[in-house]
């Protein structure tokens, strides 16, 4: 358990794995857990690296907590990590801050708005640009959403649908104007079935993905940070030799141990069965 959460656990999930109050108690009194927050913990060592610190926030505040603002900002690769009060938002009015933690509280958090990075609760590329906006000057936004384009994970629908949402909050006029400066440029895809794959995407209603991008050392045809899911196309002319079959499955089986979900899709599925290819997405997606 704590290896999937940064070396942090709670105490709640310990009684139920099983752990008693009194087994608790005597692994903190061992030095085997390390109180960080009341009722949080981290397993073996006190030394708390940023991604720990963050799911500890989280997990101190409970459920239907995400990370947000300049730390989810962090964690989405958008910002450099802050310094101060690790920034949570909580699906509920009267988030009370604590030592360490700053809370916002929300009534206005759709579903789409928030997911997982790294396995921390998160709210999306496309909040995360929304909150910003609220705590960032207007240099410091723009870089933020420069580098979401840099990324690949910037989705103008979901930051468009974010902003309605958040009518009336600090800083959404700045990043209206910010956004109307951007160029309408189509998707930078570089065949003619991954223009195809991209068109089914947007047919089906499905978040678009990031594209071309590098992960792990490799370069992927697309993919959504969020569900940690990627897809190849994989066309006959680059894909359909023994040593491309090869090297396609050592990728495969590379970002699979990193943590990703890999989907490979060819022509016949792309323009003879785009139905069951949008339904197979919106399983990983929604």
């Amino acid at each position: 358990m704590a290896a999937r959460q940064h070396g942090i656990v709670s105490r709640r999930q310990l009684l139920e794995i099983g752990l008693g109050s009194d087994a608790i108690w005597h692994r903190l009194k061992g030095g085997r857990l390390h109180a960080v927050h009341p009722g949080v913990y981290a397993v073996g060592h006190p030394l708390l690296l940023p991604h720990a610190r963050y799911m500890a926030a989280v997990l101190a505040c409970g459920d239907g907590t995400f990370l947000s603002h300049r730390a989810a900002a962090a964690v989405l690769g958008l910002r450099p990590a802050p310094s101060g009060p690790v920034e949570v938002t909580v699906r509920r009015a009267g988030g009370r801050s604590r030592r360490g933690i700053a809370v916002h509280a929300t009534r206005s958090l759709a579903p789409r708005e928030v997911g997982t990075c790294e396995g921390i609760p998160c709210t999306s590329p496309a909040r995360t640009l929304v909150d910003l906006a609220a705590v960032l000057d207007r240099r410091r936004l723009q870089r933020a959403l420069e580098r979401s384009l840099e990324l690949r994970i910037f989705d103008r629908r979901l930051v468009d649908a974010a902003l309605e949402r958040s009518r009336g909050r600090r800083g959404t006029g700045v990043l209206r104007r910010l956004l109307a400066e951007l160029p309408d440029d189509p998707a930078p895809v570089r065949s003619t079935l991954e223009r195809r794959f991209l068109a089914l995407v947007r047919a089906s209603g499905l978040p678009l993905p990031a594209v071309n991008a590098r992960i792990g050392g490799y370069e992927v045809d697309f993919h959504w940070p969020q569900a940690r899911l990627i897809v190849e196309t994989d066309g006959r002319a680059t894909h359909d030799t023994p040593h491309q079959f090869e090297r396609d499955r050592r990728r495969d089986l590379d970002l699979t141990l990193a943590g990703w979900h890999v989907i490979r899709v060819g022509w016949r599925q792309v323009l003879s069965d785009p139905d069951r290819v949008a339904a197979l997405l919106r399983s990983r997606l929604c």
